[in-house]
C-alpha cells in the first residue's frame, strides 16, 4: 500500500487552488449553486467531468488547463521568482550611498550657520 499522493488528483488540486485563494468550501458551494458537502466530495474525487470542471475552473477564477496543471512545486517556484526578481522588494536595497547624503546634510548645516553669522553681523554693524 503506497501512502505517496497520485500525481493526477483533480480534487485535491482544485481543494489547494482554492485554499491559495483563501476561498471556503462554503463559498466555492455557493459559487457553483451546490452544497459544501457537495464540494468535499468533489474535491475527494480523482476524477470530474469536464463541464463540472469548467464551472469549478470560472468559480475560482482560473481557466481548466490552470487546474489540470496546478502542482505545489510549480506554485513554489512562481513565488520564488516573485521574490529573487525584486517585485516584492520592500526597500531593502539602498539606491544612493548614505555616506554622501551625511556629506550633503553637514554642507547644508555649514551653510546655514554661515548665513546665520552674516545675518548677526549685519545686525551689529546696524547698530
Amino acid at each position: 500500500m503506497s501512502t505517496t499522493a497520485k500525481p493526477y488528483h483533480i480534487g485535491r488540486k482544485i481543494s489547494r487552488i482554492r485554499e491559495l485563494k483563501d476561498m471556503k468550501q462554503e463559498a466555492l458551494a455557493q459559487a457553483l449553486g451546490t452544497n459544501q458537502q457537495a464540494i468535499s466530495a468533489m474535491e475527494n474525487s480523482e476524477n470530474i467531468d469536464e463541464e463540472k470542471l469548467k464551472e469549478v475552473a470560472k468559480a475560482l477564477g482560473v481557466s481548466v488547463e490552470a487546474i489540470k496543471n496546478f502542482s505545489e512545486e510549480s506554485i513554489i517556484n512562481y513565488f520564488n521568482n516573485i521574490y529573487d526578481n525584486g517585485v516584492f522588494n520592500t526597500g531593502n536595497y539602498c539606491n544612493f550611498n548614505p555616506l554622501d547624503k551625511v556629506i550633503e546634510l553637514y554642507e547644508r548645516l555649514v551653510q546655514v550657520e554661515k548665513d546665520k553669522n552674516e545675518y548677526l553681523e549685519k545686525l551689529l554693524k546696524g547698530k
